[in-house]
Formats: C-alpha cells, sequence, structure tokens
C-alpha cells in the first residue's frame, strides 16, 4: 500500500460559510482559512448534517443522513461504524479533541469505543461552553515498558492553570495546541513505519453568542452590537489558532503531506443578542448551507471552487477513498475525490 496522507478534520461551531471573508463576508478578514481555500478547494453547496449538533456530527462521523434524528440523548452504538473505526482498521492514528455529544464514558458511543486511540475533551455540552474549565476527560493508552504492558489513563484531568478562578488557558485556543501535540508525538517516520494519523477537532467556537470571549479586539471599537464584536472576536481567534497550526505542519515538513478539511456542525442560531444576518446578510432563514474547505498543497489543485451539491454526509466515503479503504454499504454519502483532486465527474 503507498504511504497514506494524514487527515486533520476541523469542524467549528455554529460557523456559517459567509462568516469567513473567503465566503464573502466584508466586514473583516480570516486570512489563514481564505489560505485553505486559495491553496485547495472551496465547496459553496455544502450543507451541515441538521440543524442540531449531535445529528450533524452524526452525519460526519458515519455518512449517514441523521437530519431526522432527535438531538436528545443522541449515542452511538456499538453496531455503528465511524470514520475513525475505517481509519483505524487502516493503520491509521486516530484522535478525537473537543467535545463529544454522541455518547458518555459509560456508553457504547465512548470515543475509544468508537474508534479513536485517544480522546482530548468533554462529554457534557455545559462543560464544552465553558472555555475556562478546570479539567478535561482524558483517555489515551501508552506503552509501559519496564512491565512490557499498556496503561491506560481514562477519567478527568485536571488543568491546573485554570484552577481557583484563574483563566490562563483558554480552550478553543487550547484543543488546537493539542492537535499540534498530536501531530507531533504521531508524526510519520521510519520508527512508526509512516504511520498516517487521523485527527478529528471539535472546537466550541464561535458558538452561539454565548461563549466567555477573553477580549473582543481587534473589534472593540467597531459600531457593532457588543454580541457581534464578540462572535467576530472568535471567529478571528478561531482563524489565528488555524494558522499556527499550519506553521506548525509546515515546520515538521508534514503540510503536502496531510490534508486538512475545515467545515462546521451547524448553522449559527440566533441566541445570546447574536442576529445569524449580520456577518452573513446573504444567507436564507432556513439556509443549512456551512463552509468546506479540503486542503493539501502539492496534491489538491489550489484555487478550486465547487458548487457541486454536497453534505456532512460525503466526507466519510471521501475519506475513505483518501485511506484506500472501502465505504461501508451502510454509508448513504458519495466520495468527492473527483472534485477535490480537479476531476469533475457526474455523481451517481
Amino acid at each position: 500500500m503507498p504511504r497514506r496522507d494524514n487527515i486533520i478534520l476541523i469542524v467549528a461551531d455554529g460557523l456559517a460559510a459567509n462568516d469567513l471573508s473567503c465566503y464573502g463576508q466584508t466586514q473583516f478578514q480570516t486570512p489563514h482559512l481564505d489560505q485553505l481555500a486559495a491553496g485547495g478547494i472551496r465547496f459553496t453547496n455544502y450543507f451541515a448534517g441538521g440543524v442540531a449538533g449531535p445529528p450533524a456530527r452524526a452525519a460526519l462521523m458515519l455518512g449517514k443522513d441523521t437530519s431526522r434524528l432527535s438531538d436528545a440523548d443522541f449515542s452511538l452504538t456499538s453496531h455503528d461504524v465511524t470514520v475513525a473505526e475505517l481509519l483505524k482498521s487502516s493503520g491509521y492514528s486516530t484522535c478525537l479533541i473537543g467535545e463529544w455529544n454522541l455518547g458518555d464514558e459509560n456508553s457504547p458511543g465512548a470515543p475509544w469505543r468508537q474508534g479513536f486511540d485517544e480522546f482530548a475533551g468533554y462529554f457534557d455540552p455545559a462543560d464544552a461552553q465553558n472555555v475556562y474549565p478546570d479539567f478535561l476527560w482524558k483517555y489515551d493508552v501508552t506503552y509501559n515498558p519496564s512491565e512490557n504492558r499498556n496503561d491506560v489513563f481514562n477519567g478527568r484531568e485536571t488543568l491546573p492553570y485554570n484552577l481557583d478562578g484563574k483563566k490562563q488557558g483558554y480552550v478553543p485556543d487550547l484543543l488546537v495546541q493539542w492537535t499540534i501535540n498530536d501531530a507531533q508525538n504521531h508524526q510519520p517516520d521510519q520508527f512508526n513505519h509512516y504511520q498516517p494519523f487521523f485527527v478529528a477537532v471539535n472546537e466550541t467556537i464561535p458558538g452561539n453568542g454565548n461563549r466567555e470571549v477573553s477580549t473582543d479586539a481587534p473589534f472593540s471599537e467597531e459600531p457593532w452590537p457588543q454580541a457581534e464584536k464578540n462572535r467576530a472576536a472568535t471567529i478571528a481567534r478561531l482563524d489565528a489558532a488555524i494558522g499556527k497550526l499550519l506553521g506548525k505542519l509546515s515546520s515538521m515538513d508534514e503540510i503536502s503531506n496531510t490534508v486538512i478539511f475545515l467545515t462546521s456542525d451547524t448553522v449559527p442560531k440566533k441566541g445570546g443578542g447574536i442576529d445569524p444576518k449580520f456577518f452573513h446578510e446573504n444567507s436564507g432563514p432556513d439556509d443549512l448551507r456551512v463552509p468546506f474547505i479540503v486542503y493539501c498543497p502539492g496534491k489538491i489543485p489550489a484555487g478550486q471552487v465547487s458548487g457541486v451539491p454536497c453534505s456532512a454526509r460525503d466526507f466519510l466515503p471521501t475519506t475513505a477513498a483518501l485511506a484506500y479503504v472501502q465505504t461501508p454499504k451502510e454509508s448513504e454519502g458519495t466520495s468527492l475525490l473527483p472534485y477535490i483532486f480537479g476531476r469533475e465527474a457526474k455523481r451517481h
């Protein structure tokens, strides 16, 4: 089997397509996300998997249309086959970072029971909304050479920089730093037989106006409602974090060996004082379009824009094709590789 590319999936929370300047937003710039779009392919008719977070993220994980499913108590089962399970069976190391609302630690939907080798994040949506928590849930397996065994850690791990009211670790930033750490720890080389890695990052921003922000800079002086200043600041923060990730992948010489997918779980909803049409006035009231950008310089032709109708359920078969693994027959999606690599083929 040829060497396969690493895969990073970045899923923002409540980010509309027109929140980004590469999709037409004119109030401010998102230069690093624009870099992804300019250096790869930007889809203009990509639709979220639903209006609620759990079904929308399940569509990404399962390659199915889950928009009809309920948001309440949604959990994956032991019969589900996730994209992480597919990639793990194909030899990838797999890691999930951020919010996971498809099953708690005691259910069949726990990340380590759904194909993820490692997990760092949160099960409870309330915990995920706290941008300065004093703990995270962590699952990992490390080899103990002195006793020739694997040691498993599964439980809460304290974040000391946020203890006792301290606010020194802003979780949206930490999620990207943990992504960088995982990429460094699992960088393909001769010692791990060039094993590729898959990291799924469920970001907690920009949210729907209910996320605390450390600062509304650089938009403090804009004549906007405060909620819109805060939202713009979180989008700019996400953009800067993506820039940091790109810089690290470049310094590791892995940027051309890593396919980056950027999308959003759902569209923004009116709440916390925000107006969903403030930054993206061209969106209709029932429009579920969200950004979908795919980037891998040197392999994916730059500057592409595709209007092909597609959705979250197409991520799994697209990723399966990248990894040379067969798509499960239960999948309802279609691989987008012919579009991503510039071979516009009729979809069936």
